[in-house]
């Protein structure tokens, strides 16, 4: 069959020109490359297990009686809701309502969408933290707003609150934040928290907090911005169920804001997906009980597995730089000769049998990026042993 082209006359792209930049996705390309050499796959972010057997019973049983086979409310399962509400109260003190200030997404990724689309318009500006997850960059870009990078800058990775200052005008409407930070691993300080609420309050800016590795920080701890003096009332804070129980698949997400906020959201949510994730999100209302001995065991086992990557890694001959929190950790090829993440990870299969993600495509400045991979080890401690024995074939 011939390719589709455009009708006669009309030599328009069929894609959006906001979106032509945006092709197939890093994480798309590297976990094929993984699957056509049977490479061990360190690029893309999910685990190689399932999460706690008890909360995939209670999947099971909302499926079997009937709990969110068909649509579920607009806004998610009221007891899901009130879960989301309960766990902000029970580790920082965050107060809302889950009647008008929680709505249950199709994972983060649908939160992040709707609430960029809902809150820009074209022109706007959004400073974001660059490297950043590459469907920030798309849904801006769908939304005809301007990416305005700030730039984390090896070794340590902190925002330079002068820069933000700096960055901010006129037209700036929006801060995207995350924190932990994917794919550096930082974790924002108070101090820093604090200094970007000032400017954000001084400027009156919206800001946007994807906070879905929040359970899995290793050192330091995870201060919501919302928690900050005048934020709450400006902030719209994201995460999921998906790092912190080991379901990826579910996609269920949420946000919590201020009842405005959050209808703002709704009303571009209810057109993306509706609804989505019916019985898991009965599923995970249960999950946000867990006992605390359940998210200390998490980080326990996953501080484990990074310090185990990370040892090889360095062993192997890379610049490793430790990450504070998410299960990611990037390293540096440059003491390894090479000069270009891209085709470093594209040869690394053939030559190692292991994939991970080029950083390069998570920045607007490629320079900042050229030499730094990303590596997963949210996998099993087996699986880990093998790629970093694979690994030393480098040294």
């Amino acid at each position: 069959m011939a390719p589709m082209s455009a009708p006669a006359g009309n030599d328009r792209p069929f894609l959006n020109r906001r979106l032509a930049a945006f092709g197939t996705t890093i994480f798309a390309e590297m976990s094929a490359l993984a699957a056509r050499t049977g490479s061990i796959n360190l690029g893309q972010g999910f685990p190689d297990t399932d999460g706690p057997a008890e909360i995939a019973e209670a999947a099971s049983r909302a499926v079997l009686s009937g709990l969110g086979n068909q649509y579920p409310p607009g806004p998610g399962v009221p007891e899901l809701r009130t879960a989301i509400a309960a766990h902000q109260q029970r580790f920082y003190g965050l107060s809302y309502d889950p009647d008008t200030e929680v709505l249950v997404t199709a994972g983060a990724t649908e939160a992040i969408a709707a609430a960029l689309l809902a809150l820009l318009e074209p022109g706007d500006e959004v400073i974001a933290l660059e490297p950043f997850y590459d469907s920030y960059a798309a849904c801006i870009a769908m939304a005809g707003a301007v990416r305005v990078p700030l730039t984390l800058r090896a070794p340590d990775f902190r925002p330079d609150l002068d820069a933000l200052r700096d960055a901010i005008t006129p037209r700036t409407r929006l801060l995207l934040l995350n924190t932990p930070h994917n794919p550096t691993g930082t974790v924002l300080t108070p101090a820093e928290l604090a200094g970007i609420a000032e400017l954000a309050v001084r400027h009156d800016l919206l800001v946007i907090t994807d906070e879905v590795y929040e359970h899995l920080v290793f050192e330091g701890s995870h201060t919501p911005l919302a928690s900050l003096p005048g934020m709450r009332e400006r902030t719209v804070t994201i995460s999921s169920a998906g790092k912190t129980y080991s379901f990826t698949g579910w996609k269920v997400g949420w946000i919590t804001s201020t009842p405005e906020l959050v209808t703002a959201v709704r009303s571009v949510k209810q057109f993306l997906t509706y609804v989505s994730s019916g019985p898991f999100q009965y599923a995970v209302a249960e999950a946000l009980g867990l006992p605390d001995s359940y998210y200390e065991g998490l980080r326990a086992d996953l501080a484990a597995k990074r310090d185990l990557l990370s040892d090889g890694l360095a062993a192997a001959g890379f610049q490793v730089y430790r990450p504070q929190g998410t299960y990611f950790v990037t390293t540096d090829i440059a003491p390894l000769g090479e000069s270009d993440g891209i085709a470093f990870c594209r040869a690394l299969p053939e030559r190692c049998g292991v994939v991970a993600i080029p950083n390069q495509v998570f920045y607007d400045d490629k320079s900042a990026g050229a030499t730094q991979v990303r590596w997963a080890f949210c996998k099993k401690t087996e699986v880990l042993r093998e790629a970093v024995d694979r690994l030393r074939r480098l040294a």
